[in-house]
């Protein structure tokens, strides 16, 4: 059974984390399929706003070929918990975007990540869910 870990007793995970939140926020910006591919699990389930589900493919290739494209992207107020090897991580991002046949635009959402990990393995997004705000 899997316990909480609460922050004091487990710094390094958030931090860890925290750290695989702002490569997804990086990869996502300069669109690089082999950071998003390293970064998101294969059973990974991508919810946007709008109510659109996409798995890793989906995701990935949405952000290669141009047809969601983050121009920049600031996340604010974000927490991190951890229980056992996943971790839950929400924040509001707010964003430039500039989609395939849509145009300059922007966003701001609600996003709820969880990710997990296993002994010395990198932490993997497994699902994503945003809400508008």
């Amino acid at each position: 059974m899997n316990t909480p870990t609460s922050p004091a007793s487990n710094p390094n995970a958030i931090n860890e984390v925290a750290a695989a939140v702002e490569q997804l926020r990086k990869a996502m910006i300069s669109a690089d399929g082999a950071v998003l591919d390293r970064l998101a699990h294969d059973e990974l389930s991508y919810g946007h706003s709008g109510g659109q589900m996409q798995n890793k493919q989906e995701f990935i290739a949405s952000f290669t070929s141009g047809d969601s494209v983050f121009v920049d992207i600031e996340i604010t107020g974000q927490t991190v918990s951890i229980v056992g090897n996943t971790a839950i991580v929400r924040h509001i991002l707010s964003a430039s975007t500039n989609d395939k046949g849509k145009g300059p635009g922007s966003v701001k959402i609600g996003i709820l990540l969880v990710w997990v990990g296993k002994d010395k393995q990198a932490w993997q997004l497994l699902a994503r869910q945003a809400v508008r705000v």
